[in-house]
């Protein structure tokens, strides 16, 4: 009897898994090079980035789990292969590693570079999706 339950369980468990929302901030790699991802936003205590994710050609990586808090957030990205660049006009601080940086003054002066970010209103939507592609510009969707 508990054999036949946990087949029963193992079989619908998929189904119950892809039918709930999932609420986060991902960004795709539509190109056939990896690209380095940092994404920035206002929290609490100040301008935040963070980064660098890592997300392999033709993949997704989700940078923030669940609700999104803020209504404006900041992406700058890189082709690691050929030196391309998702830019922006607001300036904010990156690292060379693995980074989360508070404030986004003086970025030279406290040992960091400073990136043009890509500004997207997510419109206070729950989920958020970018697209990076090789064709100049990114498409943006919500969930």
């Amino acid at each position: 009897m508990s054999a036949g339950l946990l087949f029963v369980l193992a079989a619908f468990s998929p189904v119950l898994m892809a039918s709930e929302a999932r609420a986060e901030f991902r960004v795709c790699n539509g190109t056939q090079n990896l690209v380095g991802v940092a994404i920035g936003y206002r929290a609490k205590e100040g301008w935040i980035t963070e980064g660098w994710w890592q997300v392999p050609a033709t993949t997704c990586a989700t940078l923030i789990q669940g609700e999104l808090q803020s209504r404006y957030y900041y992406l700058y990205a890189e082709d690691a292969a050929r030196g391309g660049r998702w830019t922006g006009g607001v300036n904010m601080c990156v690292a060379e590693n693995e980074f989360k940086i508070t404030g986004v003054q003086d970025c030279f002066a406290r040992g960091f570079q400073r990136m043009g970010f890509k500004e997207y209103d997510t419109g206070r939507q729950g989920s958020w999706m970018v697209q990076l592609s090789d064709t100049p510009g990114t498409q943006e969707s919500h969930n």
